[in-house]
């Protein structure tokens, strides 16, 4: 037999059906029919079960609770009139370590990473070619040496026959005046001083000459040295070893790198903003850095650097509607005694935000106060 010869529910069991709607249970109560209709269903709606109520509860409370967070928040975050901020990343003094003259890499002492301290040898240059010109030139003032010691002994006996000719002169023109000798044996006497003077000056000359001549072989002593101290490549300041660009027996020209080092004595970050702000900074202003590595801790630092031009701020600025402005750079430099307590913490790049104190009256938040512990 079809569905449709089979005959109509009860009343009563239409009343006893159920159905689930929306997520509610909902019941169906059966109004009557009047003349010429048909019975007709209307819903009658239930309460929830006790443990949905419970999630919807907390669901209201949750996002009451979100969105008090959210405003005490950006309260907290929010900076008071006189300061201002930017965004930016640290950065250190880039050094390239090079070479003064055109050689061979003898020796790598460092690598990428390595902490050195200024004056720390960190590459080694080969230095035969030049130690040997070195003995060549050592060898030259010994030789210098003994000519000068040469000529200050001929000076020397050239210095008595000018005495010599002196004190006979000086007897012949005595003798001359009381008769006793002739005109002809002052003259003779007269040539041999003249002579011994002249050679006397001559002798004289070479010794100043070879004394000169030792000068000079001494100083190539001290030019060759020197350049061999050059060939030992040390680092100029207290930094990190950033990259390290040759290799043990590369060949490099005059000026070639062998590394590049961060001079962790000068970080700083660089921050773009307003015309209306930077008319009022100074350099000196009181700043603070904090940096997204460590968003609770507020480094103090001070203005050192304002641009007297205005430019469009870089692409390592986030949002697109910020490069369009023109801004002013403004460079917020950290003290280097600070940084010799966390010279180990010190990362170029780390991305963060600056905040300058335009008005000294204005207190820092907080969260900005600095310590000298950090």
């Amino acid at each position: 037999m079809s569905d449709s010869s089979k005959p109509p529910a009860s009343v009563g069991e239409q009343q006893g059906n159920t159905e689930e709607m929306s997520g509610l249970e909902v019941h169906h109560d059966i109004m009557p029919a009047s003349h010429g209709q048909l019975p007709t269903l209307v819903p009658k709606a239930t309460r929830l079960p006790a443990w949905r109520r419970i999630v919807v509860l907390l669901l209201v409370v949750a996002a009451i609770v979100g969105g008090g967070l959210y405003w005490l928040n950006r309260s907290n975050n929010a900076l008071p009139i006189g300061i201002v901020s930017g965004n930016g990343r640290i950065e250190a003094d880039e050094i390239d370590i090079a070479t003064k003259f055109a050689g061979r890499v003898a020796e790598v002492l460092a690598d990428e990473g390595s902490v050195v301290t200024a004056g720390q040898v960190v590459a080694r240059m080969d230095t035969r070619d030049l130690q040997a010109s070195l003995q060549k030139a050592q060898s030259q003032v010994k030789q210098a040496q003994r000519v000068l010691d040469e000529v200050r002994a001929v000076a020397a006996q050239q210095q008595s026959q000018f005495v010599l000719a002196q004190q006979e002169l000086d007897r012949t023109q005595t003798l001359l005046k009381n008769g006793f000798a002739t005109k002809e044996l002052f003259d003779q006497r007269q040539q041999q001083f003249n002579g011994a003077t002249a050679a006397l000056h001559a002798v004289n000359a070479r010794v100043e000459q070879a004394e000169h001549a030792l000068d000079a072989a001494r100083h190539d002593v001290d030019l060759l040295q020197i350049n061999i101290a050059d060939n030992a490549l040390m680092a100029p300041r207290d930094g990190r070893i950033q990259y390290r660009i040759a290799n043990i027996g590369e060949v490099l020209p005059v000026g070639g790198k062998v590394f590049t080092m961060l001079d962790l004595n000068s970080v700083y970050m660089d921050i773009y903003l307003p015309t209306a702000d930077v008319g009022r900074a100074k350099i000196g202003d009181s700043a603070r850095i904090v940096l997204d590595a460590y968003p609770n801790v507020a480094i103090p630092a001070k203005v050192s650097f304002i641009s007297d031009q205005a430019q469009f701020t870089p692409k390592a600025v986030e949002t697109k509607s910020e490069r369009d402005k023109l801004m002013f750079r403004v460079r917020v430099r950290v003290d280097p005694d600070r940084l010799r307590a966390h010279r180990a913490a010190v990362k170029s790049g780390v991305p963060g935000v600056a905040y300058v104190q335009l008005d000294p009256n204005v207190a820092w938040p907080n969260r900005l106060l600095g310590s000298d512990a950090q």
